[in-house]
């Protein structure tokens, strides 16, 4: 005759007669034998998570987080291009890289550089943005001494920070929008790094995943005298 094989309880240990494979009413059980496995313990709280946190609230909005936050949403945009983004040490007023998937070094790899900045304060009718850059931006991003097209990019963002970002079953939703500008144009200015200055961004140039792509176009290389 064939032996019953054994009732297991938590972790497939063997349970010995008796004892049925469940706490008792009271939650404890019997006591586990010598070198028996506990069984395990559900923490507090209806999800499996603890029912409070020792975490701090955290600050949200400032500008360290305001920066991330642009980045990301710029990158989010490049990559939904199936353009190649890669990130600068900003030493030189550059936070992405972005380039055309393709044979390094050829005319069929162009790349682009652009210096991100997030702004929760737009309240501006007309046009334009009117932002106010650091002289030291300015400069970096200025003039035609360069072989690689830079541009501005300005995240426009809500004021408050719970409102940049919602999501659900729809989707994923960023708010608000980010626009470029160019000063290929235009010559760098003689005044102190620290100072600030208004640049204008116009309204018309909405970044989008097709406008991304017609940032690669020749007539940019050609304002920096690169074929």
């Amino acid at each position: 005759m064939n032996e019953r094989p054994a009732k297991r309880g938590f972790y497939g240990v063997p349970l010995r007669s008796g004892d049925g494979g469940y706490p008792t009413s009271s939650g404890l059980g019997r006591p586990p034998g010598p070198g028996a496995i506990p069984p395990p313990t559900v923490p507090p709280g209806s999800a499996g998570l603890p029912a409070t946190s020792s975490l701090e609230p955290l600050e949200l909005g400032d500008n360290n987080h305001k920066g991330d936050f642009g980045e990301q949403f710029v990158r989010a945009l490049a990559t939904a291009a199936n353009l190649n983004v890669s990130s600068s040490r900003d030493r030189l007023g550059i936070d992405w890289e972005l380039t055309y998937p393709g044979r390094g070094g050829t005319r069929k790899f162009p790349q682009i550089q652009a210096q991100v900045k997030c702004w929760n304060r737009p309240e501006q009718t007309g046009a334009e943005w009117r932002y106010q850059l650091s002289v030291r931006n300015y400069n970096l991003l200025s003039g035609r001494d360069y072989y690689t097209p830079r541009f501005l990019f300005v995240v426009v963002v809500p004021r408050n920070a719970d409102d940049w970002i919602e999501a659900s079953h729809e989707g994923l939703l960023l708010r608000y929008a980010a626009y470029w500008t160019c000063f290929h144009g235009h010559d760098p200015v003689d005044r102190p790094d620290g100072d600030r200055m208004t640049v204008s961004v116009p309204k018309a140039n909405l970044l989008t995943t097709q406008t991304l792509h017609d940032l690669f176009g020749a007539e940019f290389r050609a304002m920096l005298g690169v074929s």
